[in-house]
């Protein structure tokens, strides 16, 4: 039988935790902070539990250097959830705005007002819209979910990889080409595509703020690629992540969002008026403003996925004085030693991705050897378990080799992997 020291795994999630973590996790579930009961079974309205959740947030502002004007909820439904809940607040906010602009400092029953609310109405069937760049399989599906949420009129594909990949994923379409909406909702792209290993290099130039501090409502998902490099967190709206690939376990999902869309900035409108509107009403577990109003505790959250969570963020900051810096520099050198392992035999291997946008966190390819892809991945996927690497069979939508390069991966992992290709290929 195997030990945890044998095996390294580069499968694309749940990731896997550091040993040091886990050993402290199952302490906590004994008995935390001598207390007698185990760290799940406090009460998450006890001051232990809040002491937890705001000392976690307080580590992953620090991380990621998260300004003081937002926000950090900690919630569930993992980031297929955020798909539903970014449509919910975000559209909510929108049509607070429109509702502001028309209505001014009137109060009261909207439908007081049959000319406003009518004026109101006609602005959200004309110029209500959703923006999605799709650039793999999450971000269609994202953009599925607001179609069904919201109506295919309402939502705009501004930028759709296909189109222009031979209908398939593999690139980012060039900014010029992007159709973006006047005045959207919200802007969304996911930062990482954890299938199809595409990966936006920098933050996208025509979404950044203008010199007035103004510029479009962007949300991005970093489930798979949150705390694997800096983040120029102001240029967002609102980010989200799954903890399961680089923070901990699956169970939580974490939002950070601007306080600018949360009370008492701005309140959703309400149930009536998004009625009158034919919009839909967000399940109030999916409010960004019950959750931030809560602490992250409207029901019964998870302290323990909580605690594991910060536990990570703490060795992060105490393994790197330059907080996630340090970590994007481990990222990067694990992923350019495998990519260098490929890149010397093109006859053997087929990175997917386009150079460009090459994923430094989920790295697909194929392997071509002897006229017969199968087998040849086959043989390849046994010997890397024969040595201990697991998890590296790609997604069962695009079938190849996928290895996961997350910040629990050690170094010499990584060196072992690139050490197989190598070998493979000259066997």
């Amino acid at each position: 039988m195997p030990s945890r020291s044998d095996i390294t795994d580069f499968g694309a999630g749940p990731a896997p935790l550091s040993t040091i973590v886990l050993e402290e996790a199952a302490k906590a579930l004994l008995n935390y902070n001598a207390t007698g009961l185990g760290v799940a079974e406090h009460s998450h309205r006890s001051p232990l539990a809040a002491d937890i959740i705001n000392q976690a947030k307080a580590d992953l502002a620090a991380c990621l250097d998260i300004p003081d004007d937002y926000d950090i909820l900690f919630m569930q439904g993992g980031g297929t959830g955020q798909f539903s809940a970014a449509v919910y607040n975000f559209v909510g906010a929108w049509v607070a705005r429109k509702h502001k602009e028309i209505f001014g400092d009137i109060q009261g029953d909207p439908t007081d007002h049959p000319e406003l609310i009518q004026q109101l109405k006609q602005v959200v069937d004309n110029d209500l819209k959703v923006d999605y760049l799709v650039t793999g399989s999450w971000s269609q599906k994202a953009s599925v979910e607001g179609e069904r949420l919201l109506g295919s009129e309402h939502i705009n594909i501004a930028a759709d990889a296909r189109k222009t990949n031979g209908g398939k994923f593999g690139i980012i379409p060039d900014e010029s080409n992007w159709k973006l909406s006047k005045d959207a909702a919200f802007v969304y792209f996911c930062s990482n595509e954890t299938v199809d290993g595409v990966e936006f290099p920098a933050f996208p130039k025509s979404l950044e703020p203008r010199p007035d501090g103004k510029g479009p409502v962007v949300i991005a998902d970093m489930s798979s690629n949150i705390l694997t490099r800096k983040i120029p967190v102001r240029n967002f709206s609102a980010i989200f992540f799954g903890a399961q690939k680089n923070l901990g376990l699956t169970g939580i999902t974490v939002v950070v969002v601007k306080k600018s869309f949360l009370p008492p900035v701005v309140s959703q409108p309400s149930v009536a008026l998004m009625r009158y509107l034919a919009l839909p009403v967000p399940p109030i577990i999916l409010q960004y403003e019950a959750i931030a109003k809560n602490n992250s505790l409207y029901n019964t959250l998870s302290i323990f996925d909580v605690f594991v969570a910060g536990r990570v963020l703490k060795m992060l900051l105490q393994t790197y004085p330059d907080k996630v810096e340090g970590q994007q520099a481990v990222t990067n050198h694990k992923a350019q030693v495998i990519y260098d392992a490929l890149e010397s035999f093109p006859e053997i291997y087929k990175i997917i991705p386009d150079k460009a946008v090459r994923s430094r966190v989920n790295i697909c390819f194929r392997v071509a050897k002897g006229g017969d892809v199968n087998t040849a991945e086959k043989a390849f996927l046994a010997e890397a378990a024969a040595q201990g690497l697991t998890g590296l069979k790609g997604h069962r939508s695009l079938g190849g080799i996928r290895a996961s390069n997350y910040n629990s991966v050690p170094l010499e992992g990584a060196e072992k992997l690139a050490r197989l290709i190598r070998a493979f290929a000259m066997s």
